[in-house]
């Protein structure tokens, strides 16, 4: 339907309190009992010494959970803004150590800790330690702060550590960080395997020994760096969490093959309704019932990501200019709306290359995907990955849970409580499938669609 002006009013009020995010139930044991310190609260940190990072930061906190680190300065919640539906709630009071830093980079995004440097990371030891460890990278272009609250909190309050990158460059201009087409996101994986390898080191030297467990956790970017790793560094971790993660193929489908048909017919559908325009965003992938998100995505998402991303895959499409000309027009020239993917040259193709997934997971893997992701729709995206897992032959170490009214974005849910569903819970109970396959071999759920519960707390609990 074309857009009222109440309804114009709605999305802008969304967008303004937006940020960029390309965005538990059954308790179980962790991996070991709980260890300590020998000398208690912090023990140890002096022994701290991050291998390979250029800049250390250590500091003994008192609670290293959101509801602590954002009185104490060792969090920054603009990093996270927006990713967890409103009423959650988290754990809190864990004491124990952070580490602060940044590994050697050329690049200057970043501005937490008054570094202006990227390759940011934040490592966090908990006093009572379960001999685990999660791994994670910023989904979207954020900083490393932006998983705390709906990652590292839960899980430090289950005595894992866990550690957080920038990924090596942040921000709306990620791309410019010097790098060949496809550089940046390439860099985006090698920076989660030196974090990994290099908070493993951390862990022994508080604590003599390395992690039992090691698990990748992430969401939206995340989620393609937890199936990148499971491909290209299994031995590194022991399983991952892929929470709606970013499928980058260079024959497609990829960002930059459905987007451009968004911009190009939102516009006129937005205006009159045209059913042919309607057609067309639909034949592009994304899911009918899916059009009360089309304002709020075209306004926030659509738009800049398929510029930034598309500047980052093929900067020779527009020339001079940096990533393209926002909200243009259909036919105005070097316009995102009018980029065919297909038509592009082979390097535009070579560079998604370097970067693609390929279902070649060697670890167990769950994958949660909201049916109404109105950013990465599940027919070309978690769907097609799911089959490619099947055709490189691992299947048997994967479950693919499709939640019925989940969005990219858990932060929509209080403006559409009755169309949407938040998935953060469903992640986390998902996550303590995947610790339970792994470490006591208990089979998790079957694939499938889970329905939307009749009733109870959405925003805290998920039953798959």
């Amino acid at each position: 339907m074309p857009l009222t002006t109440t309804s114009r009013r709605r999305t802008a009020a969304l967008a303004t309190s937006a940020v960029l995010a390309i965005g538990g139930a059954l308790a179980t044991a962790g991996p070991a009992a709980a260890d300590k310190p020998q000398g208690g609260h912090c023990a140890r940190q002096a022994k701290i010494a991050v291998p390979g990072a250029e800049m250390q930061k250590v500091a003994c906190l008192d609670d290293l959970t959101t509801a602590g680190t954002v009185a104490s300065g060792h969090t920054n919640p603009i990093d996270w803004a927006g990713l967890n539906p409103a009423g959650t709630k988290n754990p809190s009071g864990v004491p124990g150590i952070q580490v602060d830093g940044y590994f050697p980079d050329t690049s200057t995004t970043n501005t937490n800790n008054g570094w202006k440097h990227d390759s940011q990371f934040v490592i966090r030891i908990p006093d009572h330690w379960n001999g685990g460890l999660i791994v994670s990278g910023a989904p979207g272009v954020r900083a490393q702060y932006a998983n705390d609250f709906i990652i590292g909190d839960w899980v430090l309050s289950k005595g894992y550590a866990f550690a957080s990158t920038d990924k090596g460059n942040t921000g709306s201009s990620f791309y410019d960080d010097g790098s060949a087409p496809g550089g940046s996101i390439a860099e985006w994986n090698q920076r989660v395997t030196e974090l990994t390898l290099a908070t493993k080191r951390v862990v022994k030297q508080v604590y003599a020994k390395v992690p039992q467990r090691t698990y990748m956790f992430g969401i939206s970017n995340g989620g393609y760096l937890t199936r990148w790793q499971l491909e290209n560094r299994p031995e590194l971790y022991d399983g991952g969490l892929d929470w709606e993660g970013t499928l980058f193929r260079a024959e497609g489908p990829n960002l930059l093959t459905y987007l451009p048909t968004a911009l190009k017919n939102y516009p006129r559908y937005a205006a009159t309704g045209d059913q042919a325009a309607h057609d067309a965003i639909i034949g592009a992938g994304f899911v009918p019932g899916s059009e009360f998100l089309w304002p709020f995505h075209e306004t926030v998402y659509w738009d800049l990501t398929q510029r930034i991303y598309r500047e980052e895959f093929d900067p020779a499409f527009d020339g001079d200019l940096k990533a393209g000309i926002p909200f243009c027009a259909s036919g105005t020239p070097s316009c995102d709306a009018d980029y065919d993917y297909a038509s592009r040259p082979q390097s535009v193709k070579d560079a998604v290359a370097s970067v693609q997934l390929t279902g070649a997971i060697g670890k167990p893997m769950l994958t949660v995907q909201g049916t109404l992701d109105t950013l990465l729709p599940p027919a070309i995206d978690a769907d097609v990955y799911d089959r490619l897992i099947d055709q490189a032959g691992a299947g048997a170490l994967h479950r693919y849970y499709s939640v019925a009214d989940g969005t990219h974005t858990d932060g929509l849910y209080a403006a559409f409580p009755d169309q949407l569903r938040p998935l953060l819970p469903c992640a986390r109970t998902a996550f303590d499938d995947l610790t339970g396959w792994v470490e006591r071999g208990v089979q998790p759920p079957a694939d499938g669609v889970r329905a939307r519960p009749a009733s109870g707390d959405l925003v805290n609990t998920c039953d798959l």
